[in-house]
């Protein structure tokens, strides 16, 4: 059974998420390591683009204590460039291959929308697929999750990476997103998906308020819907830097700060940037 290192954490409640033949024990929170093999990715160490780097980084994310790693070959901060889809297969495919072979039980995560990309990716390797835009710009990537049984990240999002800071208005941003959860998870149990982890997207369709608001709600989130793993993914984003007039590169010590909240909150996983850092945050 695959467990995280992080000991000294308080047990939560035990929930299990079925990857291919073995079970992900969530009873502590897990670490994802974030990957980008883009050149435009907002934190640039974050960004990867020769197979060395992205093996170095891998070993060296593994070594401190990640449970998942995330790869993704398109940039999905706000403003982004579209990306065609053969330049994102072409910036996941090696690289989730050769990690895999180098380090076979690692859980690579895929950050895409796309089920061709989803597809290749499964067949490459990948465990997860982490959809940010929930299956709404290309459903089909649900009939990819089902027809492979991997674990699905549904995230909170309206419009498109190009659009999305366009369309920040709710009728009560907390009920709206409870209510977009539910229905899209209704849909997915529809389709066969049941491994399912819940994102409430923080950054994407949210002001800056916005984004401290729900986090504020994250504790009820979690108890509404709790048999569902929570991530949280702030890591250096803009929530925390443009707040403080910060860098991303600054932004380590809040990012600590908050995440650690977050775990009092109830999330499983955290998404970030520095895994060391965040392996040591569990045992303080």
């Amino acid at each position: 059974m695959l467990i995280s290192n992080a000991e000294n954490t308080k047990k939560r409640k035990i929930i299990n998420i079925k990857v291919k033949d073995k079970l992900l024990d969530l009873s502590y929170p897990l670490v994802m390591g974030i990957i980008n093999t883009t050149p435009d990715s907002f934190y640039s160490g974050s960004r990867k683009q020769n197979i060395k780097d992205i093996l170095s980084s891998a070993e060296q994310m593994i070594e401190e204590g990640a449970t998942i790693l995330d790869i993704g070959g398109y940039s999905s901060r706000p403003g982004a460039k579209d990306v065609d889809l053969k330049e994102e297969i072409q910036r996941i495919k090696e690289p989730i291959y050769t990690i895999k072979k180098h380090f076979p039980d690692i859980l690579i995560s895929l950050d895409t929308f796309r089920s061709e990309v989803a597809k290749i990716g499964i067949e490459n390797g990948a465990d997860i697929i982490n959809d940010i835009s929930g299956f709404q710009v290309d459903p089909e990537i649900i009939d990819v999750v089902a027809h492979y049984q991997v674990p699905y990240i549904l995230m909170h999002i309206k419009g498109t990476p190009q659009t999305m800071m366009n369309h920040t208005e709710y009728n009560n941003l907390f009920l709206d997103v409870v209510h977009y959860f539910s229905s899209k998870i209704n849909q997915l149990k529809k389709k066969n998906v049941h491994d399912i982890i819940i994102d409430p997207g923080f950054g994407f369709s949210k002001t800056l308020d916005q984004n401290y608001l729900l986090f504020d709600h994250l504790k009820e989130l979690k108890q509404i819907f709790d048999n569902f793993p929570l991530l949280v993914g702030i890591s250096r984003k803009s929530m925390i830097y443009k707040k403080l007039n910060i860098t991303p590169q600054e932004a380590l010590p809040e990012t600590l700060r908050l995440n650690k909240i977050a775990l009092e909150k109830g999330a499983d996983i955290l998404r970030v940037h520095d895994v060391k850092e965040h392996i040591e945050l569990f045992s303080h």
